[in-house]
């Protein structure tokens, strides 16, 4: 990697971790300008505004999330082992990859949800790639397959249950709130398969 890539790398790193724990609104470029050992002025040859550098946050954001949680289930049988290894995953993206800030992707989204413009729309766009992603693999788990609707519903009790996994063990400081998501997704892959019987 050459030196200036090196240092754009470095640079997203930090305004990334600061977004995940402020907001994109909350990114001092001047701190991240001190991290990385550059200039305020320095940085800007890097990125031509603050809102290039937001898109690039939520580019790294997203394609991190895509390669550590969408890339090993697409090694594994359509279905439920698709399914359980997303959620593992997902699980420990929010636990561990960011024990610091939590999931940055569930901070983007609350943050960007009532604001127009470019990094809401990639954002927008990634997200409802993983949604359909998923969908299909809700609608691998079963022959007949789950309709639509069913496959839709499915998707948005799984995504419910990582929320409340991080709410509870990191506002209510629930040491037990994994085993309660993992159970609970569970019982919706097995209620979900048999619904046809």
């Amino acid at each position: 990697m050459k030196k200036g890539e090196a240092t754009k790398a470095r640079i997203l790193e930090e305004a990334t971790r600061q977004a995940a724990l402020r907001g994109l609104t909350g990114v001092s470029l001047n701190d991240v300008a001190e991290a990385v050992g550059l200039s305020k002025s320095g940085l800007f040859k890097h990125f031509e505004s603050k809102e290039d550098m937001h898109l690039a946050v939520v580019q790294m954001v997203t394609d991190r999330f895509s390669e550590l949680i969408r890339l090993p289930a697409s090694q594994l049988p359509p279905g439920r082992p698709r399914l359980e290894k997303i959620f593992e995953r997902w699980l420990q993206w929010c636990e561990d990859d960011w024990a610091e800030s939590g999931c940055p992707i569930m901070q983007l989204s609350v943050e960007l949800d009532d604001q127009p413009g470019p990094p809401r729309d990639l954002l927008h766009k990634q997200l409802q790639g993983f949604r359909k992603t998923v969908t299909r693999e809700f609608l691998s788990l079963r022959d007949p397959p789950l309709s639509d609707r069913e496959a839709q519903a499915a998707y948005f009790q799984m995504k419910s249950f990582v929320l409340g996994q991080s709410d509870a063990r990191r506002m209510m400081g629930d040491a037990d709130a994994r085993r309660s998501a993992q159970a609970a997704f569970e019982a919706l892959l097995d209620r979900t398969s048999r619904a046809a019987a």
